[in-house]
């Protein structure tokens, strides 16, 4: 069974074709999805989809994206849809540097405040990261009870050694089937078996050959062929492994 652990099907792209997308992806063998929300309203329509959908689980957050809409009326939606019975995870939560510098200190008090709901609620957490390594691992490293994932990883293999000494694991995506995923294959290699997940992040980062097209679940056969490949296994064992390490993360 495939756990695709991050794709998100609340996504407008998904607006057309949701519902018959989604049993085709799970006739496909994706038999668990995980969709994590960016914001409220995202992350009501996330634990929406999993209410009607036995195989989709929910995860709550607010994006760094999305800080415009941080007050304390989305805070407390957020803490509210923590306590979901379908939500498993806090998140899509973190910082990202690449769109906007200007406002780091705020981005790392709203990450700081979801760390801290993950620990009272006991749930791990969903961590995006994008050109903020240094200050994304400094903030977890104050948490030294907080488990998740840092989703389509990209640091250095250095900081992927510190956090899968720590307990994290890591996500992996269409990019490790890109030309220039040099540093991302580095970290595949020494990312132990029962730490790695497989991602999508549909409707984005399709793998090759299905690059530039709309992304979904069934494109994780290209994920997990590359990983096979890389780390002399059959797309079985990667399937089976990467789905017992997403159950044990989030509790399934």
């Amino acid at each position: 069974m495939i756990f695709d652990t991050h794709a998100h099907y609340d996504d407008r792209a998904f607006d057309a074709d949701r519902e018959e997308l989604l049993q085709t992806v799970k006739a496909a063998g994706v038999g668990l999805i995980l969709d994590p929300g960016c914001d409220a309203k995202s992350s009501r329509a996330a634990i929406a989809l999993a209410e009607r959908f036995d195989f989709v689980y929910a995860a709550v957050g607010i994006h760094p994206e999305e800080l415009a809409g941080w007050d304390e009326d989305a805070l407390g939606e957020i803490r509210a849809l923590a306590e979901h019975p379908r939500c498993l995870a806090i998140g899509e939560v973190g910082l990202d540097y690449y769109w906007d510098d200007s406002r780091k200190e705020e981005q790392k008090l709203l990450f700081r405040w979801q760390c801290e709901l993950a620990l009272e609620l006991d749930k791990p957490v969903i961590v995006h990261d994008r050109e903020a390594h240094g200050d994304c691992l400094a903030v977890v490293r104050d948490y030294p009870r907080l488990r998740g994932v840092f989703h389509c990883y990209s640091g250095s293999a250095e900081m992927a050694k510190e956090l899968l000494g720590r307990g994290w694991y890591l996500g992996f995506d269409g990019p490790v089937t890109y030309k220039n995923a040099r540093k991302t294959l580095e970290v595949l290699e020494i990312c132990p078996a029962d730490r790695m997940l497989i991602e999508t992040d549909s409707p984005y980062l399709s793998p090759v050959p299905m690059r530039g097209k709309r992304n979904d679940s069934r494109n994780l056969r290209y994920v997990i062929g590359k990983i096979a490949e890389l780390r002399g296994l059959s797309p079985e064992e990667v399937e089976r492994v990467t789905e017992e390490n997403g159950r044990r993360l989030f509790g399934l």
